[in-house]
């Protein structure tokens, strides 16, 4: 799905009903997956048991050692985690454009 040599993606908003399909589909296929949410889950519970690291509350030492991160449409601008993300030069994604590319190549309805 990306080209180079993408393997840690980072979800901020992680427990959210749109962002957690694609962290469990990126998982199986074998990505590592971390993110960060406001609070505990069973979704986020679910994600700790397939191998994701997730941490609660939101803090710019979560985004170290990542390739990319997506975030919801719920994270503001001020997120101490986009603005580290940004400040190293990692791409940041919205949910739908990530969305899209798992899309690419299949058929949807």
């Amino acid at each position: 799905m990306f080209r180079g040599k993408v393997r840690k993606i980072h979800f901020i908003g992680i427990g959210g009903s749109g962002m957690n399909g694609i962290a469990e589909l990126l998982l199986n296929q074998g990505y590592t997956i971390t993110g960060s949410d406001l609070k505990e889950s069973p979704t986020i519970e679910r994600l700790r048991n397939l191998g994701a690291k997730i941490f609660i509350g939101h803090s710019e030492e979560n985004v170290k050692d990542v390739d990319v991160v997506v975030y919801s449409s719920a994270v503001k601008p001020d997120n101490p985690e986009m603005i580290k993300a940004k400040q190293l030069g990692i791409p940041t994604i919205p949910r739908g454009e990530m969305l899209a590319e798992l899309m690419r190549f299949k058929y949807g309805i």
